[in-house]
């Protein structure tokens, strides 16, 4: 139940101590997603178990002298249809145990009853978990861009910025529909410069899971994400009491963004979070940014090991004569120097990076990225609203694009037979185009 849940975040009709257990460990390890029916035994029972998609066939049937078989197909075992008694298949992310103990089928409701009740979750809920999006507003303090010029040159002083006015086509609120596949020119063989997420551009159907339609299969997707510290797996009795910090989705205006970064001024949260420049002095040359990534990730272990524990990686200081880190380089960096050191699960990892727009968006959570603030992206559509077809509001604009991008990893993590955000974050995922 741990591993393989159920989809709770957007199911009205579960039971709230169901969702509780849910809830709660989904903190504690992210789900392992994608098709796929799991037997388990610890000797005196026997379970099996399917992802919440049910893409995976599994069938079974029990017969009149109290056997049980299941396999993926009815049929493998020729037994008598006078003697077969129950002929079922599992469901989406339900389970089937056998009691050998109790010599009976033990129903998944009363399975999950039992552990949803073994503890107090919701409790331990109440306890420890924040929304960000219901704390309150910070006041703004954090690293401002040095460029005091429009919304228009910085763009172009700002490399891997936008060019044009197609990269902000998500105002109204959804994605355009573009045919399958990628039929350009690999970015390894293109001789114009090229962002580095088109590196990771992955060529269509080269994928084995089943895909899943996000739109009408809305239920099991989910883009609920967790910023900073893991408890620990192994407190089972929910002494610890660290803090979870949740977001509902990992796209976050500059005022969410303001909240992470005076987080620590909220009584009892017990984060602590610091932003870091992915900025270097354009004199280094690209000779220097070797030397230059090998300073940031000695920063974030530093922070972490001071006690930061959420770290946010900033190009706000992008202008003339800084150049900032790629962004995807600058998060996958870290990532990946904070699991060799041992400290990952010990910190969160936010960007706050020009670059961050379409495709971006799933590279960036693929390498790490629990949550994004694409400060350019929202000053860039905000400044074209004039151009917009309808009279909007800043608010407004910015929530359209956000549903928009929200819709776009949806997409993305359906083509691989992913649905939570959780599962796709650190996973180092290609990003399927179209």
């Amino acid at each position: 139940m741990m591993m393989i849940p159920e989809a709770w975040a957007g199911n009205p009709l579960m039971d709230e101590e169901r969702r509780a257990f849910y809830e709660y460990h989904a903190a504690l390890m992210e789900p392992w997603d994608g098709p796929a029916a799991i037997a388990f035994t610890n000797g005196r029972q026997i379970g099996a178990t399917l992802d919440r998609n049910g893409l995976r066939p599994a069938r079974y049937l029990v017969t009149s002298d109290d056997r049980i078989v299941m396999a993926s197909e009815m049929g493998v075992l020729k037994i008598p249809e006078e003697h077969i008694v129950t002929k079922w298949r599992l469901q989406p992310g339900k389970m089937l145990l056998v009691d050998l103990e109790q010599g009976r089928l033990i129903p998944d409701d009363e399975i999950k009853a039992s552990l949803a009740k073994s503890h107090p979750y919701g409790e331990w809920l109440d306890g420890t978990q924040i929304v960000l999006e219901e704390l309150p507003d910070a006041p703004t303090k954090g690293m401002r861009s040095t460029c005091r010029c429009s919304t228009g040159s910085r763009r172009s002083a700002t490399p891997g910025g936008h060019h044009h006015p197609d990269d902000a086509d998500g105002v109204h609120g959804r994605r355009g529909q573009r045919l399958d596949g990628h039929d350009t020119p690999i970015s390894a063989r293109r001789t114009k410069p090229k962002q580095l997420f088109t590196y990771f551009k992955q060529n269509f159907a080269q994928v084995t899971n089943p895909p899943i339609d996000p739109i009408r299969e809305e239920l099991v997707m989910s883009l609920v994400s967790i910023i900073g510290p893991r408890p620990n797996l192994f407190d089972l009795q929910g002494m610890a009491g660290t803090k979870r910090l949740e977001v509902r989705q990992p796209i976050l205006t500059d005022a969410d963004l303001e909240k992470i970064r005076s987080i620590s001024e909220i009584a009892d949260t017990h984060f602590k979070s610091r932003t870091l420049d992915t900025t270097f002095h354009a004199g280094f040359g690209a000779a220097g940014l070797e030397q230059v990534l090998d300073e940031l990730c000695a920063r974030a272990e530093a922070a972490v090991r001071e006690g930061v524990n959420i770290i946010i990686l900033s190009d706000r200081m992008a202008g003339s004569d800084r150049i900032p880190i790629p962004s995807l380089l600058a998060c996958a960096a870290v990532h990946h120097h904070l699991i060799r050191v041992g400290l990952r699960t010990s910190v969160g990892l936010s960007s706050n990076q020009a670059s961050a727009r379409g495709a971006s968006f799933a590279c960036l959570a693929g390498y790490g990225a629990e949550a994004i603030n694409p400060y350019l992206a929202f000053e860039t559509i905000i400044s074209m609203k004039d151009r917009l077809p309808a009279a909007l509001d800043d608010y407004e604009i910015i929530k359209r694009y956000i549903k928009s991008i929200g819709k776009g990893l949806l997409k993305v993590m359906s083509k691989m037979g992913i649905s939570t955000y959780q599962s796709y974050c650190g996973a180092q995922s290609s990003t399927p185009s179209g």
